[in-house]
């Protein structure tokens, strides 16, 4: 099984042209992906840069036959004329898709500094070894103290799941019918936290209840190294020095699966640099 996941600022490449194939045909090109994770999916925004007027959520669906698309619309406002801006993640799979949860992220008030609403998707697929839980989410960026309340909900869901998938309800029906929520997990996408940060070592915490922890894969798969920078590579002199925010987590019973996990470090389609996982 194969995975990528990427930051695709609304598809606005480095040239500052938005470019939603080009994005695609990079993906294809990273790989033969079963699972397609994307952060900062537009629809509705002409005003920002480059411009993304048009529904990307739909848009990106389309371009994937074959693929189930789960969107996660973390940001909802009115537009003009009566439509709505929509601002959030997309998972496209083409493993079958068992259960899919949406999960609204803590935002604490900070009014030091600008901030908006955060979700993460969750779907259980039907991977080729067993039900798979396969969550993508994007972190707050500005605020620190927003981050690590993200955190410890994404604790929180890790620890609820690894029970759900260990005591399965009662089977019922209609909308209490019984689907699998998986035991092993991935956890995908810009956590906008580094490797060596507060809330990087509180999300890979143990827990105390037996619920598997969360690992960082690129550290298990490359013990020692550090991950290239996946956040801004190519802008040059910039206030930051490029950093690696990008993330892959895999639940400790996934661990024996790991089988590769990269870093594509030579697009510029985004200011975001792709992750591709393989898992055994």
């Amino acid at each position: 099984m194969k995975l990528v996941t990427w930051n695709i600022q609304w598809g606005c490449g480095r040239d500052g042209r938005v470019d939603l194939a080009r994005v695609l045909a990079h993906a294809r090109a990273l790989a033969d992906f079963d699972v397609l994770c994307l952060q900062e999916v537009a629809d509705g925004w002409p005003d920002l840069p480059g411009g993304a007027p048009g529904n990307q959520f739909r848009d990106i669906a389309r371009a994937l036959p074959g693929f189930a698309a789960v969107e996660g619309v973390a940001v909802d406002l009115p537009g003009p004329g009566g439509a709505r801006r929509r601002f959030g993640n997309l998972l496209l799979s083409r493993l079958p898709v068992l259960q899919v949860l949406r999960h609204q992220l803590p935002w604490p008030a900070d009014a030091a500094v600008p901030s908006m609403a955060r979700v993460a998707i969750e779907a259980t697929l039907r991977a080729p070894f067993g039900p798979l839980r396969v969550l993508t989410t994007h972190l707050a960026y500005y605020s620190p103290a927003q981050r690590l309340a993200q955190v410890e909900r994404l604790r929180e869901l890790q620890r609820e799941g690894a029970a759900h998938a260990r005591r399965l309800r009662p089977a019922g029906e209609g909308p209490f019918a019984a689907l699998p929520r998986g035991g092993p997990a991935l956890l995908a996408g810009d956590m906008n936290f580094r490797p060596d940060s507060i809330e990087h070592a509180r999300l890979l915490a143990p827990f105390h209840d037996g619920t598997p922890a969360w690992h960082d894969a690129w550290a298990r798969l490359h013990p020692g190294q550090p991950c290239p920078p996946t956040f801004a590579p190519h802008d040059g002199p910039a206030p930051e020095a490029p950093y690696c925010c990008d993330f892959v987590f895999a639940s400790g019973d996934l661990l024996p699966r790991l089988r590769a996990l990269r870093v594509d470090t030579a697009t510029d389609a985004s200011d975001h640099q792709p992750l591709l996982l393989e898992l055994g």
